[in-house]
């Protein structure tokens, strides 16, 4: 019996992109022998998106649904959001920008029948800007030293995973997670694949360069504490600094007087400066981590569901059934 499949997709004010989004993805679907479905999380949209999401489940009942967040809580929790209610034996995720064009579905759905836990995939030829490239090449390497996961790239959504994965992502309570990183650290076999990359479609892309430095901060503070040793060994590199500096001013004092470092007050401005500045780095990556640990301890859910749109076909009866009746309620109330 073939696996059933759920690909999941994380939109955020794509209104331009949703019509063609569906088309594509239905298209590639359609001809797999798989059972299937379609997850689309609004993750807070304010452009229509929400009422063309809700749309295509109609049109498409019992393959599609929308599942409609009451605001924005970013990709990674959306696709969460997504993990938790898909019901396939694996699931593919996708951007809504169609960059990642949906015709590579069916190649994911065939590695990972062919036994991997988790499919990533490269971009061939991107379309993205110069700063994309740097920014996304500068991921990739941070990633690959702190966690020791060689895969080529980290920043491409369009990935699949076997449901054991999915289901060990999902006891993971951590708010700030990362994807990719979190499911190769649960995967016995992982592999990669090229992909074309197009042009974005229609609309603007949702990273600014100062989401983008929120996210190196996310990473670098959410997959390892590599730069609490590094502090340490910086700490440590400081203080004997310090100690063969001291040495060399006691002996310059001897032999030459005081006068040959004016008396000594430059130097001791410049020792406290290295030490302010490093007490300021570690207060500043101390608290990174911290904010962390009391985000997490508070234990919040990483997001809240307005209401839920269409069937799936991979649904149980109950499931169906519960659907059905909060559909008829929302057009009574209207």
């Amino acid at each position: 019996m073939s696996m059933s499949v759920s690909i999941v997709v994380p939109v955020f004010n794509e209104n331009e992109n949703i019509d063609q989004l569906v088309q594509r993805v239905v298209t590639a679907a359609e001809p797999l022998e798989n059972e299937w479905e379609l997850v689309l999380v609004d993750d807070g949209s304010r452009d229509g998106s929400t009422e063309k999401l809700e749309a295509a489940s109609v049109r498409h009942d019992g393959r599609i649904r929308a599942i409609v967040l009451n605001r924005n809580y970013g990709q990674h929790a959306a696709i969460m959001c997504g993990f938790r209610h898909a019901r396939g034996d694996m699931v593919i995720t996708l951007d809504a920008d169609l960059q990642n064009p949906p015709e590579e579905i069916p190649r994911l759905v065939e590695e990972i029948e062919q036994g991997n836990d988790v499919v990533g995939t490269i971009r061939m030829n991107r379309q993205d800007s110069f700063f994309r490239r740097f920014a996304s090449a500068r991921i990739n390497w941070m990633v690959k030293k702190s966690t020791g996961v060689g895969m080529s790239d980290y920043g491409c959504m369009l990935r699949a995973y076997r449901r054991p994965v999915v289901e060990a992502m999902l006891q993971c309570r951590e708010r700030s997670t990362f994807i990719p990183v979190l499911a190769n650290s649960f995967a016995k076999r992982a592999a990669e694949i090229e992909v074309t990359h197009a042009e974005r479609a229609a609309g603007e892309s949702k990273y600014s360069l100062w989401k983008l430095v929120n996210l190196q901060f996310d990473l670098l503070t959410s997959m390892t504490t590599t730069p609490l040793r590094l502090l340490s060994w910086f700490g440590v590199a400081i203080a004997a600094g310090g100690f063969l500096f001291g040495i060399l001013l006691l002996v310059g004092r001897l032999l030459f007087g005081a006068e040959w470092a004016a008396e000594g007050v430059f130097t001791l401005f410049a020792i406290l400066f290295i030490f302010v500045g490093a007490q300021f780095v570690a207060m500043g990556l101390l608290g990174e981590y911290l904010g962390r640990v009391y985000h997490d301890v508070r234990g919040r859910p990483r997001y809240f569901i307005d209401h839920i749109a269409g069937t799936s076909m991979l649904d149980g009866a109950e499931a169906k059934e519960t659907a059905r009746a909060a559909a008829l309620e929302r057009q009574v109330q209207a």
